[in-house]
């Protein structure tokens, strides 16, 4: 049973539209998924391109479904909410063990780790920085060994 008829026209054109973009950045993520190289800039396209398209499509469901029942429907909200939460998690995730695997096997292409936390407050200190602004640094004044 389709119940498409009993939807107005402006209700069809927006709700079409919207599953449209939702389409649309779903595959610019797909795209970017093949097009990028390596397994951190892979991540960042798909994850952006599938959240804000899932976006798109649960509106146009939340606008189709609460003209056609007369009441709001929260169902779609609910999914938005897991998926807003989820994807930047799962994200973190792969990333973090895709950044230890690939620091353990010595790769080139990956970032160093940040330095202990008493190796910054070190510099902080001979720097002669409060941490707060930032100061150029200037060498210390050592006095003559010219005895």
């Amino acid at each position: 049973m389709s119940h498409a008829a009993d939807l107005p026209a402006w209700v069809a054109v927006i709700t079409a539209l919207f599953v449209l973009l939702g389409a649309a950045l779903a595959m610019i993520g797909s795209f970017g998924l093949l097009r990028l190289g390596s397994f951190y800039e892979r991540m960042h396209a798909p994850t952006l391109g599938t959240t804000l398209g899932i976006g798109s499509v649960l509106i146009a469901s939340m606008l189709c479904f609460s003209v056609l029942q007369t009441r709001f429907v929260l169902h779609e909200l609910l999914i938005a909410v897991f998926m807003v939460i989820t994807t930047p998690i799962t994200l973190t995730l792969l990333a973090r063990a895709a950044l230890y695997r690939d620091r353990i096997e010595g790769r080139d292409e990956v970032p160093l780790p940040p330095p202990p936390p008493e190796c910054r407050e070190d510099a902080a200190r001979e720097a002669g920085s409060d941490g707060d602004s930032p100061r150029s640094i200037t060498p210390s004044r050592q006095p003559d060994d010219r005895s």
